[in-house]
Protein backbone atom coordinates (compact mmCIF):
# COMPACT_ATOMS: atom_id res chain seq x y z
CA UNK A 1 0.00 0.00 0.00
CA UNK A 2 1.14 3.62 -1.00
CA UNK A 3 1.30 6.70 2.16
CA UNK A 4 1.85 8.87 -0.24
CA UNK A 5 1.80 9.33 -3.91
CA UNK A 6 2.50 12.26 -6.44
CA UNK A 7 1.93 12.39 -9.82
CA UNK A 8 3.07 15.17 -12.16
CA UNK A 9 2.90 17.90 -10.01
CA UNK A 10 4.27 20.82 -10.85
CA UNK A 11 4.15 24.70 -8.54
CA UNK A 12 5.23 27.82 -10.16
CA UNK A 13 5.59 31.61 -8.09
CA UNK A 14 6.48 34.79 -9.31
CA UNK A 15 3.69 34.35 -12.05
CA UNK A 16 4.76 31.28 -13.29
CA UNK A 17 8.47 32.59 -13.62
CA UNK A 18 10.10 30.53 -11.45
CA UNK A 19 9.16 26.51 -11.44
CA UNK A 20 9.88 25.40 -8.32
CA UNK A 21 8.68 21.87 -8.11
CA UNK A 22 8.87 20.62 -12.00
CA UNK A 23 6.08 17.42 -12.62
CA UNK A 24 7.30 15.58 -10.32
CA UNK A 25 6.06 12.05 -9.42
CA UNK A 26 6.89 9.54 -7.13
CA UNK A 27 5.42 7.54 -4.35
CA UNK A 28 5.99 6.15 -0.86
CA UNK A 29 5.44 2.70 0.38
CA UNK A 30 3.14 2.76 3.89
CA UNK A 31 6.04 2.25 6.69
CA UNK A 32 8.74 3.63 4.52
CA UNK A 33 11.35 5.85 5.88
CA UNK A 34 12.05 7.77 2.43
CA UNK A 35 14.47 10.93 1.88
CA UNK A 36 13.74 13.91 -0.25
CA UNK A 37 17.68 14.84 -0.94
CA UNK A 38 18.46 17.72 -2.23
CA UNK A 39 20.58 21.29 -1.89
CA UNK A 40 18.42 24.68 -0.68
CA UNK A 41 15.77 25.57 -3.37
CA UNK A 42 15.60 22.15 -4.99
CA UNK A 43 12.09 21.98 -4.30
CA UNK A 44 11.69 20.18 -1.04
CA UNK A 45 9.97 22.39 1.01
CA UNK A 46 7.79 22.77 -1.84
CA UNK A 47 6.66 19.43 -2.02
CA UNK A 48 5.99 18.85 1.68
CA UNK A 49 3.97 22.29 1.88
CA UNK A 50 1.59 20.74 -1.00
CA UNK A 51 1.51 16.96 0.57
CA UNK A 52 0.64 18.98 4.29
CA UNK A 53 -2.01 20.82 2.29
CA UNK A 54 -0.25 24.24 2.96
CA UNK A 55 -0.12 24.71 -0.31
CA UNK A 56 -1.77 23.99 -3.88
CA UNK A 57 -0.24 22.67 -7.11
CA UNK A 58 -0.50 24.52 -9.75
CA UNK A 59 -1.73 20.97 -11.58
CA UNK A 60 -0.95 17.35 -11.41
CA UNK A 61 -2.29 15.25 -8.39
CA UNK A 62 -1.11 13.83 -4.51
CA UNK A 63 -2.59 12.31 -2.10
CA UNK A 64 -1.64 11.22 1.45
CA UNK A 65 -2.68 8.27 3.42
CA UNK A 66 -5.26 7.82 0.43
CA UNK A 67 -6.68 10.76 0.85
CA UNK A 68 -6.51 13.90 -2.05
CA UNK A 69 -4.58 16.74 -0.71
CA UNK A 70 -7.07 19.49 -2.41
CA UNK A 71 -11.02 17.74 -1.73
CA UNK A 72 -9.67 15.54 1.43
CA UNK A 73 -7.52 18.29 3.12
CA UNK A 74 -9.26 18.43 6.13
CA UNK A 75 -9.02 14.72 6.93
CA UNK A 76 -5.24 14.77 5.76
CA UNK A 77 -4.89 17.63 8.73
CA UNK A 78 -5.70 14.81 10.84
CA UNK A 79 -3.31 11.98 9.95
CA UNK A 80 -0.17 13.52 9.17
CA UNK A 81 2.89 15.29 11.39
CA UNK A 82 5.09 18.04 9.82
CA UNK A 83 7.86 19.92 11.15
CA UNK A 84 8.62 22.53 9.29
CA UNK A 85 12.16 23.47 8.53
CA UNK A 86 12.33 26.30 10.69
CA UNK A 87 11.67 26.34 14.63
CA UNK A 88 7.84 27.45 15.00
CA UNK A 89 6.38 26.32 18.46
CA UNK A 90 5.45 29.46 20.87
CA UNK A 91 9.13 30.65 22.05
CA UNK A 92 7.29 32.41 25.47
CA UNK A 93 5.69 29.16 26.01
CA UNK A 94 7.37 25.88 27.94
CA UNK A 95 7.80 22.58 26.61
CA UNK A 96 5.05 21.01 28.61
CA UNK A 97 2.85 23.66 27.52
CA UNK A 98 4.06 23.55 24.21
CA UNK A 99 3.03 20.12 23.83
CA UNK A 100 -0.47 20.37 25.59
CA UNK A 101 -1.04 23.33 23.23
CA UNK A 102 -1.12 20.94 20.58
CA UNK A 103 -2.53 17.54 21.96
CA UNK A 104 -5.16 19.96 22.70
CA UNK A 105 -5.64 20.97 19.15
CA UNK A 106 -5.99 17.46 18.02
CA UNK A 107 -8.34 16.55 20.66
CA UNK A 108 -6.50 14.04 22.59
CA UNK A 109 -4.09 14.40 25.65
CA UNK A 110 -0.09 13.44 26.65
CA UNK A 111 -1.21 10.53 28.46
CA UNK A 112 -3.01 8.86 25.36
CA UNK A 113 -0.24 8.86 23.33
CA UNK A 114 2.55 8.85 25.82
CA UNK A 115 4.31 5.51 25.01
CA UNK A 116 4.99 6.94 21.45
CA UNK A 117 7.02 9.93 22.46
CA UNK A 118 8.13 8.39 25.75
CA UNK A 119 11.76 7.69 24.54
CA UNK A 120 12.09 11.58 23.27
CA UNK A 121 10.12 13.05 25.72
CA UNK A 122 12.15 12.33 28.72
CA UNK A 123 15.43 14.06 27.68
CA UNK A 124 13.09 16.99 27.60
CA UNK A 125 11.64 16.71 31.03
CA UNK A 126 13.85 18.03 33.25
CA UNK A 127 13.28 21.47 31.19
CA UNK A 128 9.57 21.26 30.92
CA UNK A 129 8.61 24.45 32.52
CA UNK A 130 11.76 26.41 30.68
CA UNK A 131 10.49 28.28 27.72
CA UNK A 132 10.76 26.80 24.25
CA UNK A 133 12.68 29.88 22.89
CA UNK A 134 15.43 29.48 25.71
CA UNK A 135 16.08 25.61 24.33
CA UNK A 136 19.04 24.38 22.49
CA UNK A 137 19.18 23.70 18.60
CA UNK A 138 19.32 20.08 19.67
CA UNK A 139 16.25 20.58 22.26
CA UNK A 140 13.99 22.67 20.24
CA UNK A 141 14.61 19.37 17.22
CA UNK A 142 12.77 16.90 20.03
CA UNK A 143 10.25 18.99 21.15
CA UNK A 144 9.26 19.46 17.66
CA UNK A 145 8.88 16.44 17.30
CA UNK A 146 6.84 15.29 19.77
CA UNK A 147 4.60 18.20 18.99
CA UNK A 148 4.55 16.14 15.19
CA UNK A 149 4.01 12.96 17.00
CA UNK A 150 1.55 13.56 19.98
CA UNK A 151 -1.69 12.99 18.04
CA UNK A 152 -0.21 9.68 16.49
CA UNK A 153 0.46 10.16 12.60
CA UNK A 154 -0.18 7.52 9.89
CA UNK A 155 2.68 10.10 8.04
CA UNK A 156 5.13 11.85 9.44
CA UNK A 157 6.77 14.92 7.17
CA UNK A 158 10.07 15.97 8.50
CA UNK A 159 11.55 19.28 6.36
CA UNK A 160 15.47 19.70 7.23
CA UNK A 161 14.69 17.97 10.62
CA UNK A 162 19.35 18.18 11.29
CA UNK A 163 19.64 21.64 9.37
CA UNK A 164 21.45 23.65 12.14
CA UNK A 165 22.12 21.12 15.26
CA UNK A 166 25.30 20.00 16.34
CA UNK A 167 26.64 16.32 14.89
CA UNK A 168 25.34 14.31 18.21
CA UNK A 169 21.88 16.18 18.32
CA UNK A 170 21.96 14.62 14.49
CA UNK A 171 22.76 11.11 14.88
CA UNK A 172 20.44 11.14 18.14
CA UNK A 173 17.52 12.51 15.67
CA UNK A 174 18.17 9.55 13.25
CA UNK A 175 18.09 7.15 15.91
CA UNK A 176 14.74 8.34 16.57
CA UNK A 177 13.64 7.98 13.68
CA UNK A 178 14.79 4.39 13.00
CA UNK A 179 12.86 3.76 16.58
CA UNK A 180 9.28 5.72 15.42
CA UNK A 181 9.36 3.42 12.19
CA UNK A 182 9.38 0.26 13.98
CA UNK A 183 5.81 1.74 15.21
CA UNK A 184 4.42 1.67 11.42
CA UNK A 185 4.36 5.50 10.79
CA UNK A 186 5.51 6.54 7.28
CA UNK A 187 8.18 8.78 7.30
CA UNK A 188 9.29 11.47 4.66
CA UNK A 189 12.92 13.38 5.48
CA UNK A 190 14.32 15.62 3.43
CA UNK A 191 17.50 17.00 3.88
CA UNK A 192 20.85 18.99 1.99
CA UNK A 193 22.74 16.61 4.03
CA UNK A 194 23.83 13.72 1.27
CA UNK A 195 25.64 11.30 4.35
CA UNK A 196 21.97 11.42 5.95
CA UNK A 197 21.02 9.87 2.37
CA UNK A 198 22.36 6.04 3.53
CA UNK A 199 20.31 6.26 6.53
CA UNK A 200 16.99 6.02 4.56
CA UNK A 201 15.56 2.71 2.70
CA UNK A 202 14.72 4.87 -0.95
CA UNK A 203 15.51 8.33 -1.83
CA UNK A 204 14.69 10.50 -4.78
CA UNK A 205 17.62 13.02 -5.74
CA UNK A 206 16.01 16.35 -6.38
CA UNK A 207 17.47 19.13 -7.79
CA UNK A 208 15.67 22.52 -9.46
CA UNK A 209 12.82 21.63 -9.16
CA UNK A 210 13.19 18.09 -10.90
CA UNK A 211 13.66 14.20 -9.83
CA UNK A 212 17.21 13.09 -10.90
CA UNK A 213 16.96 9.29 -9.93
CA UNK A 214 14.86 7.21 -6.84
CA UNK A 215 16.32 4.27 -5.33
CA UNK A 216 17.87 2.70 -2.67
CA UNK A 217 20.89 4.07 -1.51
CA UNK A 218 22.74 1.35 -2.06
CA UNK A 219 21.47 0.61 -5.43
CA UNK A 220 22.29 4.40 -6.57
CA UNK A 221 25.62 4.31 -5.87
CA UNK A 222 26.33 0.82 -7.69
CA UNK A 223 24.80 2.63 -11.01
CA UNK A 224 27.61 5.02 -10.74
CA UNK A 225 28.71 4.59 -14.08
CA UNK A 226 32.61 5.28 -13.94
CA UNK A 227 35.74 4.33 -11.90
CA UNK A 228 36.10 7.25 -9.30
CA UNK A 229 39.72 8.25 -7.68
CA UNK A 230 40.70 10.28 -5.59
CA UNK A 231 44.01 12.70 -6.19
CA UNK A 232 45.85 14.32 -3.95
CA UNK A 233 48.96 16.92 -4.25
CA UNK A 234 50.67 19.09 -1.91
CA UNK A 235 49.05 21.86 -4.18
CA UNK A 236 45.18 21.41 -4.31
CA UNK A 237 44.01 24.48 -6.21
CA UNK A 238 46.70 24.30 -8.91
CA UNK A 239 46.64 19.96 -8.83
CA UNK A 240 42.36 21.07 -9.80
CA UNK A 241 43.25 23.47 -12.71
CA UNK A 242 45.88 21.25 -13.97
CA UNK A 243 43.34 18.06 -13.32
CA UNK A 244 40.24 20.25 -15.43
CA UNK A 245 42.63 21.26 -18.23
CA UNK A 246 44.02 17.72 -19.33
CA UNK A 247 40.96 16.19 -21.86
CA UNK A 248 41.50 12.70 -20.66
CA UNK A 249 39.79 13.93 -17.11
CA UNK A 250 35.67 13.20 -17.64
CA UNK A 251 34.68 15.21 -14.37
CA UNK A 252 36.99 16.88 -10.77
CA UNK A 253 35.59 18.46 -7.99
CA UNK A 254 36.77 18.53 -4.15
CA UNK A 255 35.83 16.70 -2.18
CA UNK A 256 37.24 17.25 1.48
CA UNK A 257 40.77 16.44 1.44
CA UNK A 258 40.95 15.24 -2.51
CA UNK A 259 39.84 15.84 -6.01
CA UNK A 260 37.12 13.35 -6.81
CA UNK A 261 38.25 12.27 -10.69
CA UNK A 262 36.63 10.30 -13.19
CA UNK A 263 38.80 9.46 -16.22
CA UNK A 264 39.12 7.95 -19.79
CA UNK A 265 40.04 4.79 -18.42
CA UNK A 266 40.63 3.38 -22.48
CA UNK A 267 43.05 6.18 -22.70
CA UNK A 268 44.37 7.49 -19.52
CA UNK A 269 45.73 5.07 -16.49
CA UNK A 270 46.16 6.15 -13.08
CA UNK A 271 50.08 5.06 -13.99
CA UNK A 272 49.90 7.84 -16.75
CA UNK A 273 48.40 10.47 -14.75
CA UNK A 274 50.87 10.60 -11.79
CA UNK A 275 53.26 10.60 -14.72
CA UNK A 276 51.73 14.36 -16.04
CA UNK A 277 50.84 15.74 -12.88
CA UNK A 278 54.36 15.06 -11.71
CA UNK A 279 55.89 16.86 -15.27
CA UNK A 280 53.57 19.65 -14.12
CA UNK A 281 55.78 20.21 -10.83
CA UNK A 282 52.98 18.67 -8.50
CA UNK A 283 54.68 17.00 -5.48
CA UNK A 284 53.57 14.60 -2.41
CA UNK A 285 50.92 12.97 -4.96
CA UNK A 286 48.53 10.47 -4.37
CA UNK A 287 46.00 8.57 -6.19
CA UNK A 288 43.41 6.10 -5.02
CA UNK A 289 39.97 4.07 -6.90
CA UNK A 290 37.60 4.91 -4.43
CA UNK A 291 33.63 3.64 -3.69
CA UNK A 292 31.27 6.44 -4.68
CA UNK A 293 29.13 8.18 -2.30
CA UNK A 294 25.53 9.52 -2.70
CA UNK A 295 27.30 13.02 -2.94
CA UNK A 296 29.76 11.70 -5.94
CA UNK A 297 26.60 10.35 -7.92
CA UNK A 298 24.26 13.59 -6.77
CA UNK A 299 27.12 15.25 -8.78
CA UNK A 300 27.44 12.90 -11.82
CA UNK A 301 23.48 13.23 -12.02
CA UNK A 302 23.92 17.34 -12.39
CA UNK A 303 26.58 16.92 -15.04
CA UNK A 304 24.68 14.35 -17.09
Amino acid sequence: MKSVELNNIVKTYNKGEIKAVNNVSFSVNKGELFGLIGADGAGKTSIFRILTTLLLPDSGTASVDGCDVIKDYRTIRKKVGYMPGKFSLYQDLSVEENLNFFATVFDTTIAENYELIKDIYVQLEPFKTRRAGKLSGGMKQKLALCCALIHRPNVLFLDEPTTGVDVVSRKEFWEMLKTLKQQGITILVSTPYMDEATLCERIALIQSGSIMMIDTPGQIIKNYPDKLYAVKADNMSRLQNVLRSNEQIKSCYSFGDFHHITMDNVQLTVDNLLVSLQNEGLNDLEVKEIIPTIEDCFMNLMSS
